[in-house]
């Protein structure tokens, strides 16, 4: 009888290890977790900043482009800051600066940037990288402008008083385009045209507006090209050189303000002018608009730009 049982015994005793084997079989595979990254030896040299909080004052094309969020992301997570970018136009970027309100900035006026360097407000100043202005508008093109060379774009555009549409925000493409109207010996803006209309916003607002009146608008290509897909705008007219659209990385002079954050600065135009990122810009929009947005300048010169 118990050799019986012992049998019995030793059966169920089997028969539960068979079971618990295909039971482990069967359930899921328990989470292996994944190895942290591990920092680069360039990572693990640099020492973390003094001070970790860097404000970039910045032109509007680089942020509506979608550069910054690229670049910026890149940047705090090689060097350990944290970036508040505001992004206006050239010029209130500058005032930005010389306010002692910016550790940095990222801005495309040259004539601004030079005087600015000139008064000691800045004090390394970088050339970046490079795109053009293009001058858009509605494909049916009433004043016939495309194909023409700029100055007479404009002036045929003055002599219809086609709609055009003017950001006025003292940023670098308002300098630019205030400066094309000068060499066509016109001028809307003190003459308050009826058919100019002064957004006073950035690029990327001002291109919107611009669709919805079915003006005219003198753009940098990366803004237009990143917002395309939402606009009834056509590029009329291009390719002409003084349409260069030329940017650059300036730190601030701290005699000037001796509390704003020039390590951090300089830190952030040494990351934007490397190699490394310098193959980022030349990539970036080549996926999506099958061309760059910009085009990467840090081995050049501003003689090369004749600046």
């Amino acid at each position: 009888m118990h050799r019986i049982l012992n049998s019995v015994f030793l059966l169920g005793l089997l028969l539960a290890l068979a079971l618990a084997l295909v039971a482990g079989a069967c359930a899921p595979a328990a989470p292996v977790a994944s190895a942290p990254e591990v920092p680069t030896e360039e990572h693990k040299s640099r020492p973390a900043p003094q001070n970790p909080n860097l404000i970039l004052a910045t032109t509007t094309s680089t942020q509506d482009s979608g550069l910054l969020d690229v670049l910026v992301p890149l940047f705090e997570k090689e060097y350990g800051y944290v970036v508040k970018t505001v992004a206006v136009g050239s010029g209130a970027a500058i005032a930005m600066a010389q306010e002692g309100n910016a550790d940095v900035l990222l801005v495309h006026s040259p004539a601004a940037e030079k005087k600015f360097m000139e008064e000691g407000w800045g004090k390394e100043s970088a050339l970046l990288m490079h795109n053009d202005f293009i001058i858009v508008g509605p494909e049916a093109d009433p004043s016939a402008i495309k194909g023409l060379p700029v100055v007479d774009a404009f002036k045929k555009i003055y002599a219809d008083a086609s709609p055009f549409v003017a950001r006025a925000d003292e940023s670098g493409t308002s300098a630019k385009e205030l400066g094309i109207w000068k060499k066509a010996e016109v001028d809307p803006a003190t003459e308050k045209a009826a058919w100019y209309n002064m957004t006073g916003q950035g690029m990327g607002a001002s291109l919107t507006i611009a669709s919805e009146k079915g003006a005219y608008i003198l753009t940098d290509r990366a803004t237009y090209l990143a917002n395309k897909a939402n606009l009834a705008l056509a590029v009329l007219v291009q390719g002409d050189q003084s349409l260069l659209n030329i940017y650059h990385v300036i730190t601030i002079n701290t005699e000037k303000w001796p509390n704003i954050n020039y390590q951090g600065g300089l830190d952030f135009q040494h990351f934007t002018i490397d190699p490394k990122t310098q193959a980022i810009i030349a990539q970036f929009g080549v996926d999506t608009y099958g061309e760059p947005l910009f085009f990467p300048d840090a081995d050049k010169t501003d003689a090369d730009f004749g600046l």
